[in-house]
Order: structure tokens, then sequence, then C-alpha cells
């Protein structure tokens, strides 16, 4: 293999170049971005950063003197694939062709459908995003949330220390229940209420009013919240549509095998964005790593896309590992899914899976506090681990869910 290119040049698809120079291979490397910025470190631009402690140069996740000897395309988009030849066709109207090809292009913020162009109203997954928003909090006195999802909580949190009157709009009985658990979320929503935000659950949010501007949130039952500013955490979508047509599966993302392989689309029929397609085998010369890729767990019998910034970290090694080998190298059993928060002065920490516990148990501190430890099982046998400012007894019950596996 002469050339790689990458396509997307953020966290993953620095990992995963880094993961093919640390493996040895030494041929052309081109790296595709969107963005004008060089890669950026992400987690902090919901905290730190729009609290205005780190500026965009504490971001930066390539280090002092760091050289991959490879091409940089930056303010460049790829608008289109050809898996069989391993063709990639940039904005510009050029096209890079390489041996292998990593796809790494991320995941966007969702956004509520009629309110593109109403000024402050926010979603936050760029460096740019989080640049705006910060610029409407230093002007607002009131937020509102829109999502108790990580964006949204952490949103709240640093809205709050800044001095804000937040409220925060969840469409579910508590914050983050999806990924701790209905129990769990409970204590965390209690974080939040306590420290002062206005916590509104089981809330649907039907229209942002305002002229030129959001002005306020107006919910199904009739209220009204008014707002300086609006952030909007309802999650992400893959950026998978320039690979329509492409011949690759495509479904929660780009589908791909236990090794981040992309599979084949031998449907034969239309093109498809989203799924519905027939899986063939590995398509040649090609991964994907990161947000927009989801690859088959056989601990759980189907393709899991995985968002987070360690699982970012933990699948480069292997997509380069199977790009190099042409797909003959195995990969290990997948480690549990690890995430980590930083909500006012209290570190959440988060190792397996929550909806495969039967049960969870408080094991030390108190969630009044804000200080415990909680361990789920499945039966004896412990899935998940949640750590709330215990960081040195989570890592112990982390690296033994680890050892486990």
């Amino acid at each position: 293999m002469r050339s790689v290119c990458v396509v997307g040049a953020s966290l993953a698809g620095l990992l995963t170049a880094r993961a093919l120079r640390a493996q040895g291979y030494d041929g052309r490397l081109i790296l595709v971005g969107e963005e004008i910025h060089r890669p950026y470190d992400r987690p902090p631009l919901s905290k730190d950063f729009l609290r205005g402690v780190l500026d965009d140069a504490d971001l930066a996740l390539e280090s002092d003197g760091e050289d991959l000897d490879a091409e940089w395309r930056l303010g460049v988009a790829a608008v289109g694939l050809n898996a069989a030849a391993r063709r990639v066709t940039l904005s510009d109207g050029t096209e890079v062709a390489a041996d292998g090809i990593v796809i790494a292009t991320g995941a966007s913020a969702r956004r509520l459908p009629g309110t593109d162009g109403l000024a402050g109203v926010h979603t936050l997954r760029t460096l740019d995003d989080a640049r705006a928003l910060r610029h409407d909090l230093a002007n607002a006195k009131r937020i509102v949330v829109i999502g108790g999802g990580f964006i949204g909580t952490e949103v709240a949190a640093t809205a709050c220390d800044l001095g804000l009157d937040v409220t925060l709009v969840e469409s579910g009985q508590t914050p983050l229940a999806g990924v701790v658990g209905a129990q769990m979320a409970e204590a965390i929503a209690g974080l939040h209420e306590r420290r002062g935000v206005r916590l509104l659950r089981s809330a649907r949010v039907t229209a942002l009013t305002g002229e030129e501007r959001v002005d306020a949130v107006r919910l199904a039952d009739g209220a009204l919240l008014p707002a300086d500013v609006v952030v909007v955490g309802i999650g992400a979508s893959p950026n998978i549509a320039w690979l329509k047509g492409s011949g690759l599966l495509l479904g929660d993302g780009v589908l791909c095998d236990e090794g981040g392989a992309a599979i084949r689309d031998e449907s034969g029929g239309p093109a498809r964005e989203n799924g519905g397609g027939k899986g063939g085998g590995p398509a040649a010369g090609i991964v994907a790593v990161g947000d927009c890729a989801a690859w088959f767990d056989p601990a759980l019998g189907r393709h899991d896309r995985c968002e987070h910034w360690t699982g970012a970290r933990q699948r480069a090694g292997v997509a380069a590992e199977t790009l190099l080998s042409g797909g003959v190298a195995r990969p290990a059993r997948p480690r549990p899914a690890y995430i980590w928060s930083d909500q006012f002065d209290v570190k959440i920490q988060f190792v397996g899976r929550a909806r495969h516990a039967d049960t969870v148990v408080v094991e030390e501190g108190d969630p009044a506090d804000h200080s415990f430890l909680a361990v789920y099982r499945q039966g004896e046998r412990p899935v998940a681990v949640l750590g709330v400012n215990q960081v040195r007894l989570f890592s112990r019950w982390r690296r033994q869910l680890e050892t486990a596996v």
C-alpha cells in the first residue's frame, strides 16, 4: 500500500493517521478536513472553552513539532466516493485516488426544524459553534437548553456557573437516563436542580418564537420560556450523506466488520443513504472510524456506532491494522465503552452498559453528597460502573471490567 487518504481531520482521523505511521506505514498520506482548523479536542468546547478558561490554542491535538509527513487538505469537504476505485471526490472539484481510504467524517448536531437563520439558537459540535455560543452567552441573562444528553447537561452546568438563569428541557423523565439508567440519572438530575438549573421533565418543545432573534421556547403544554439564548442538544447524525451511491453499506453510520473494514452494499438496487442494502464482504482497502462508523460488536450481536472520545481512541489502531493487513489481522475483543463528563465541580465517569444490568447498587458514598460509586450487575456479574467524584475507586473498577473482557 503506497497511498492512504484519511477523510476527516478530527480526532479519529488524526489518531488513525498516527496509528498508520506507528505501525510502519511510510507511503503517501493525505488528510482531508471540511473545517479549516487543524485537529482540535472537542470535549472542552462545552465546558472550559465555553467558560473562557481555555482558548483555541489549548485545544490543539497535535503536539509541538509533531510531523506525520502528511498532505493536509483543510477547508474542503468530501462529496463522493467510488469505493471500487477508491477515489474520493472533493467539494473543490478535485479527486484523490488512494490504495487505502479511511472514512472519519464524524457526525453533525441535529437541529430543530424551522430554526435555521434565527439568531440566538445554537448547536454545539465544532470550534466555530463554541465560539459563537461563547460570544452570545457573554451578553445573555437567560438560556434554555433543549435536550438532557451530555452536551445539554454540560452546557447547562457551564451556563449556571457563568451566572445565567438556566432552564433545561428534557423530553424524558431524567437527563442521561439512556446512558446511566433511570435510577442513577435521578442523582445527576438532583445535582443540577440543587445547583440552580430549572429542570423541566417530560417536556416537549413545539416552537421557538422571535422574529430575527429567538426570544422564547414554547412547550406542548402552552408554557412559554423566555430566552436570550437557546442551545439545541438533541443528538447527532453520522456524516454519511456523501457516501450515497458509493457502494458501501450504510445504516446508522458506515457499517463495518469488527475490525473496522467497511462492508460492501451488494443490493444492486437504488443508492441508499440510510440502510436497506444487502451486505457483502469487506470493501477492499476501506475502513471507517469515529462517530460516523458503526462496527459490528460480537458481544451485542449487531452494529454499534460509538460517539465517544475513548471509542475513537480505541478503534483507530485497530482500523489502521485492518487496513495495512488487508483485513487479515483479527482485532482483540473490544473493551467496555468508557465515558466521562465534568459538570459543575463534579466528575462523572461511566464504563459498561447500564441496560444490561438487573440491579444497581451504590457501594460507596452518597448520591446526595455528589460523591458515590454505583455498580450495575447482571446476576452476580458486574456489567457497568458509575463514579461521581470517585476517580480512584472508579479506575480500579474500570480495570476490573476491562480485564474481565
